[in-house]
């Protein structure tokens, strides 16, 4: 199986600590975010997990645990997202010169297969133009030429939560879409980064990015250093996406880097009241055990492909 680490909130920004813990106890207790007295305990050991599939805007507090995380024998595969916009947007996000750099040295230490560079979501205004967008993508492309060979990216989804926390965000574009797709995909063929979507609805593959998957077959094999079995599950949350099945151990309304398009966060006020629950010593992410839970093992079976090819 595939653990993601997380979709929800920023684990490795914020929770590196009680993740590293929960890595050495061997197991995590997630609570079902609709069906709070659901508890799913996943076993955190090589055999059954293949890989840890990170996503973040900070991966500075992970640097240190890299040795040790590979110590375990568990793929590993980072997702980094950096995009061009200011604190009126990300209010919590550091630098983006400082977030490159530690993007450069997760490299270093993985190497260039297990980094992913994420330019999302992509929404245009005033401030963030068609022109300020490839201005920006180019310089950081040069920055990361070399630590990456794939970049992935997507335009804005208006999610109930992002309308709410930035009700003046619009939809791109198709034209806009198909203008930034064929001049970021220049970019990338000059850098050496392949273009690609995941779960968009235009296909822009004319324009040459085409529609790839965030997490597919191919991107694991390659982070984990072995075959997977095919076929493989699908992930179902979105139309359009391709990726194969992962299982998300973050909380939502737990990410203090409040940007304000973000579809996991409610508001500001109940993500300090959350993170202000946060122990890292429990089995949780938030909280702690509850009279009430109804705590089931995860059926966990490892997609490695264990047959004995010819060669």
């Amino acid at each position: 199986m595939i653990l993601f680490v997380s979709g929800r909130t920023d684990i490795p920004a914020f929770y590196a600590e009680w993740f590293m813990k929960r890595v050495r106890a061997g197991f995590v207790d997630v609570r079902n975010p609709y069906y709070g007295q659901q508890v799913t305990r996943y076993k955190l050991t090589p055999d059954l997990v293949d890989c840890l599939v990170f996503c973040t805007k900070n991966p500075a507090p992970m640097l240190p645990c890299l040795e040790e995380l590979q110590s375990f024998g568990f793929g590993l595969y980072f997702f980094v997202t950096i995009t061009p916009y200011g604190k009126d947007i990300e209010p919590n996000v550091p630098e983006k010169s400082r977030v490159i750099e530690s993007t450069l040295e997760l490299s270093r230490a993985l190497g260039k297969e297990r980094v992913c560079w994420r330019y999302d979501p992509i929404f245009i205004d005033q401030t963030y133009s068609v022109s300020a967008h490839i201005r920006e993508f180019r310089k950081m492309a040069e920055s990361l030429r070399g630590a990456t060979d794939r970049c992935i990216i997507s335009f804005v989804d208006l999610y109930e939560k992002t309308k709410k926390n930035f009700p003046q965000v619009e939809e791109v574009s198709l034209k806009d879409q198909q203008f930034l797709a064929q001049a970021l995909s220049g970019v990338g063929r000059e850098t050496g980064i392949r273009i690609e979507t995941c779960a968009e609805k235009a296909d822009l593959s004319a324009f040459g990015v085409e529609a790839g998957a965030c997490v597919s077959k191919n991107v694991i094999e390659r982070a984990a250093g072995f075959t997977l079995v095919t076929p493989l599950p699908r992930q179902n949350l979105r139309q359009h996406c391709g990726c194969i099945a992962t299982h998300d151990i973050g909380a939502y309304n737990s990410c203090p880097h409040l940007c304000r398009y973000c579809y996991a966060n409610y508001d500001a006020a109940l993500v300090r009241k959350n993170f202000a629950r946060h122990n890292p010593e429990s089995s949780f992410l938030l909280g702690g055990a509850l009279p009430d839970d109804d705590v089931h093992e995860a059926k966990q079976v490892s997609f490695r492909d264990r047959q004995l090819g010819l060669w």
